[in-house]
């Protein structure tokens, strides 16, 4: 039997780290599906076509530090608001999502677009303050010598995108909890959503 969990929320709010606890806390499957958009965002860059990109993705194509970079997380940021790339992706993850055994998958329309009828939604945010400092200090960590009113201006600019296309704009679901980690550790996150989680499977 299958369960989805929709875990929603903007870049650098926690939603990933959240996804794979919830997901080794109740053995279930995780799918980080902006993986998807930054594959195709990688292929792009080296010169593909965006479409053609995502109908021919590959599991593969998910692994590696490359696709982490900011220009990586740009690119994908503009691949999301083609709906011919979305389309080709959609099928994907919903596939995932019905897995027996259950799945957590995270993004910024799985509550809305790709899980409507997800067992739990959750909507995990913080203020871009909060979420550029993140960002800023796990670029440093990889060496980069981005400045952090950069990142702010990066990261503002990826919500507005996010959230002022036409197809699935990021926006939490009408039924999804919201959990704002901007003055929370991550154990405290991730044991608010661990018990939210719990409270629906009971």
């Amino acid at each position: 039997m299958s369960f989805t969990v929709a875990i929603d929320g903007p870049a650098a709010a926690g939603k990933g780290t959240i996804s794979k606890a919830v997901a080794a806390h109740f053995g279930f499957a995780h799918l980080d599906t902006g993986l998807l958009y930054r594959a195709v965002g990688a292929k792009v860059l080296a010169g593909a076509d965006p479409v053609t990109a995502a109908r021919a993705l590959d599991p593969a194509d998910l692994d590696g530090d490359a696709l982490r970079t900011a220009e990586v997380a740009q690119a994908a940021s503009r691949v999301a608001t083609d709906p011919a790339v979305r389309d080709a992706l959609t099928a994907f993850q919903r596939g995932f999502a019905a897995r027996p055994g259950g799945a957590v998958l995270d993004g910024r329309d799985i509550g809305t677009v790709i899980c409507p009828g997800a067992q739990v939604k959750l909507f995990v945010t913080a203020s871009a303050a909060c979420r550029a400092e993140r960002r800023w200090k796990e670029l440093q960590a990889q060496g980069s010598d981005m400045t952090l009113e950069t990142v702010l201006a990066d990261v503002q600019a990826r919500d507005a995108r996010d959230a002022g296309r036409a197809t699935a704009p990021l926006a939490a679901a009408a039924d999804a909890m919201l959990i704002d980690t901007s003055d929370m550790s991550v154990d405290q996150a991730v044991a608010e959503a661990i018990a939210l989680v719990a409270a629906a499977r009971a």
